[in-house]
């Protein structure tokens, strides 16, 4: 079992995966932790959609459209790493598995507020899961220029958006160390 803070330093966004098929009491190890997030009031405002095969084929389909979008962001991102990301998207780094993350739509600010909160803090348990079963994950920030179509696949009811998909699955190799983060980022009063 790894340490806590070995988990932590461990969470990188893994781009690129084997192919073998994540068992699902793996899976279900991360769901449950997600499930374990705080949320406000205990509203578990999550729904996970695990989608493997033929499903996760044509989400990486839909998802991959996404790329004829990015050609907006060229100046942004350089042809370097824009060519990187359409490659990204194409394959989705081959990620056998897939996990959408579900939520009800709200308009109500403060409803709003706590359920992304919530969903955030569910995520980062997922991703922290997943160091942990000795997986790799990256949270892809998609474009929602396919969400339509993503609720469609998973048959969605109206009310209900899809807040970020992981790719998750057996990593080809351990990426380097994390990047250097700012440690000045706490002020102090007293």
């Amino acid at each position: 079992m790894m340490e806590f803070w070995d988990v932590l330093r461990g969470r990188h966004s893994v781009r690129d995966f084997k192919d073998d098929l994540v068992p699902r009491a793996r899976v279900e190890r991360l769901i449950e932790a997600a499930s374990l997030a705080p949320s406000a009031w205990n509203a578990q405002p999550w729904r996970f959609y695990v989608v493997s095969g033929e499903t996760r084929r044509a989400m990486g389909r839909l998802i991959a459209q996404t790329t004829i979008h990015l050609s907006e962001f060229m100046d942004i991102l350089g042809p370097e790493r824009y060519e990187q990301t359409v490659a990204w998207y194409s394959s989705l780094g081959n990620a056998s598995t897939l996990v959408a993350v579900v939520s009800k739509a709200s308009d109500e600010p403060l409803e709003r507020l706590n359920r992304d909160l919530a969903l955030g803090a569910a995520i980062e348990n997922l991703l922290l899961a997943a160091v942990a079963e000795n997986l790799g994950a990256c949270n892809i920030t998609y474009s929602h220029w396919v969400e339509d179509e993503i609720a469609e696949l998973l048959g969605l009811e109206d009310d209900e958006v899809v807040v970020t998909v992981v790719a998750l699955g057996w990593p080809t190799d351990i990426p380097p160390a994390s990047p250097q983060h700012n440690p000045d980022i706490a002020v102090w009063l007293d």
